[in-house]
């Protein structure tokens, strides 16, 4: 069997895109350590996931394969890192914000200073995990961060994501200890 056509992802993509994203990381320990109420976690996740798809549908960084059920959201190498909270205001009482707010000024304070691709999500519908569609659309960032001739970095707080990402070729550089336990890892240039 064949796998569907990778896509880059348009601003027509987004709700298919945020609904597997909220879809995928139901369990995951950084959307649950962001938005641990059940009640909330949906409209939560989705305002979340929204933000990061606005912020790079318009970059062409957006890869996705089965009509949004697997999506890698990369962001290519900038000057700088951008805050979340803006449109995030919005959408979060305090003390929410202030949880995603630390969780992503510590992530941030342990990535390199040279410039790199950063994936910042990658996830698959549960309906259709395991045909292996999250390799191929982080295959597609990857290639792209190869072409640029620089590293790609992630990082995840899912243990058993670490020994996953390791089979494809990335490697634990660095942790971080709080507000949760947390790995960077890098694919070297290839």
């Amino acid at each position: 069997m064949t796998a569907p056509e990778i896509t880059i992802a348009s601003p027509a993509d987004r709700d298919t895109v945020v609904g597997s994203l909220v879809a995928a990381f139901i369990k995951d320990p950084v959307l649950r350590h962001l938005f641990p109420d059940e009640e909330t976690y949906p409209r939560y996740a989705a305002a979340f996931f929204g933000h990061l798809f606005d912020k790079r549908v318009h970059k062409a960084t957006i890869w996705t394969i089965g009509g949004g059920a697997s999506v890698a959201i990369w962001e290519p190498p900038a000057a700088g890192h951008e805050s979340p909270d803006g449109d995030l205001a919005a959408h979060y009482p305090a003390e929410v914000l202030a949880r995603v707010q630390a969780y992503d000024e510590a992530v941030h304070a342990a990535l390199p200073a040279f410039p790199f691709w950063y994936l910042g999500v990658l996830g698959t519908h549960p309906d259709s995990a395991g045909r292996g569609w999250g390799r191929l659309v982080m295959r597609a960032g990857l290639d792209r961060a190869s072409a640029d001739g620089l590293p790609a970095i992630l990082e995840t707080s899912n243990p058993a994501n670490v020994e996953l990402y390791r089979r494809a070729g990335w490697e634990v550089v660095r942790s971080v200890a709080d507000p949760l336990p947390t790995w960077i890892m890098q694919q070297p240039t290839r």
